[in-house]
């Protein structure tokens, strides 16, 4: 396992214009992250799973996990193992019986096992190598922060149009909120 490396979920975003959700997983001792594109329920079962949001009924991953327990498997770790055509294969790992499973999974359905079950997630070395990702350039404390230009000045015509605004906060009486309030009734 030492081609494996540990990582943990960073975060769980959603991309505006489209239906897909992206799950960023963070090297752990190391700011290197791996962003894996999920479908929108994928994505809900993970986050549910982080949030431990008690449901009536188990959903698909929990009853996967149940699955294992009623046959003593225990769950001891999920793996991404390998990307191929922009496409990531996963692995459930258990041990049942003192030898242990890998059982196909695709990362999504791996990754809300993991969080269902707290077991580690690993990450193959090869996949880190070609998909991992590190921040741009380190910003150091002893930096000056970047010099700001003042806006250009307005058009007239801009001016003109703002006018319409500057009018109304003039109009307001910021000091004294309950002055335009009118009297409540008698009681």
């Amino acid at each position: 396992m030492s081609e494996m490396i540990e990582v943990m979920i960073d975060s769980i975003r959603v991309h505006l214009m489209q239906p897909q959700r992206v799950v960023v997983l963070k090297q752990v001792n190391t700011e290197r992250y791996l962003t894996i594109w999920v479908g929108p329920y994928e994505a809900e079962a993970i986050t549910v799973a982080l949030q431990e949001v008690e449901m009536i009924r188990p959903l698909t991953h929990d009853l996967l996990r149940n699955v294992f327990k009623s046959f003593n498997a225990r769950i001891t770790r999920v793996e991404i193992v390998k990307l191929q055509d922009d496409i990531f294969f996963g692995n459930i790992v258990a041990e049942a019986d003192g030898r242990e499973i890998h059982v196909d999974a695709r990362p999504s359905d791996a990754i809300a096992i993991a969080v269902r079950a707290h077991v580690p997630i690993f990450v193959h070395q090869s996949v880190m190598d070609t998909a991992g990702m590190e921040p741009d350039g380190e910003v150091s404390e002893s930096s000056e922060p970047p010099r700001r230009e003042p806006p250009p000045p307005l058009t007239e015509d801009a001016s003109d149009r703002l006018s319409v605004f500057k009018d109304f906060l003039d109009k307001l009486d910021i000091d004294n909120p309950d002055k335009d309030k009118p009297d409540s009734p008698p009681a």
